[in-house]
């Protein structure tokens, strides 16, 4: 019976690993589309948020098999329960990566003219933030502890990339007020990633309970 439940609890961990690659190409489809001003990539990041949502589903079916046929006690139950938090994390992920797709063609054809240093600020948080979504799911497979609590504090990182990213955007304003609704739609833009960054450090946070048992501050 173990046998059987390890087996299990090995392709959850696997669908798992699946979802956040899923999550890892939407964030790059996402940034791709922006940078580019690619409205038809947007368009296929939208479509793609479809295989995460499809992904979460299997891996929630999946845990609701493992906490009925296996029943599960202690650190087990934790962790089938972890898993399920985390999805909900992961698929908002995606959403947000939809989301960052819709405002890129929102603004398509716009007189806007986004700075090189507003385009690397952008950049530098999709890529921080999928570094921490990798990680966090690495953390759970391999019960990394301290994996986990570098996640929570790469989040600092990413909220001082937004920081200087709003900066930014104001001085632009300030330049010229012409630049307000643009710069506003870029603004949300960078919120979305921050938001991720988010929901990056509440998988790490859930990663910590399905080892220790606690919820650290």
């Amino acid at each position: 019976m173990r046998n059987r439940f390890d087996r299990q609890l090995l392709e959850l961990n696997n669908e798992l690993i699946e979802m956040g690659s899923l999550i890892e190409k939407a964030i790059e489809m996402a940034i791709a589309a922006l940078v580019k001003q690619d409205v038809e990539r947007a368009g296929d990041a939208i479509k793609f948020d479809e295989e995460i949502d499809h992904q979460e589903k299997e891996i929630e079916s999946l845990c609701m098999k493992l906490l009925l046929q296996q029943q599960p006690v202690a650190r087990d139950l934790r962790l089938i329960s972890a898993a399920l938090k985390m999805i909900t994390d992961m698929e908002r992920i995606g959403d947000h990566a939809a989301d960052i797709s819709e405002m890129t063609i929102l603004m398509a054809g716009s007189t806007y003219e986004k700075s090189e240093m507003d385009i690397e600020l952008v950049k530098e948080m999709a890529k921080e933030t999928t570094d921490m979504v990798i990680k966090s799911v690495d953390a759970f497979v391999s019960k990394d502890l301290e994996l986990a609590r570098h996640v929570i504090k790469q989040d600092d990182v990413v909220d001082d990339l937004f920081d200087r990213f709003k900066h930014q955007l104001i001085l632009k304003i300030n330049e010229n007020v012409k630049n307000g609704e643009q710069a506003t739609d870029m603004l949300l833009v960078a919120k979305y990633f921050e938001r991720i960054g988010d929901h990056a450090t509440n998988i790490a946070e859930w990663v910590i309970y399905s080892i220790t048992g606690a919820h650290e501050e």
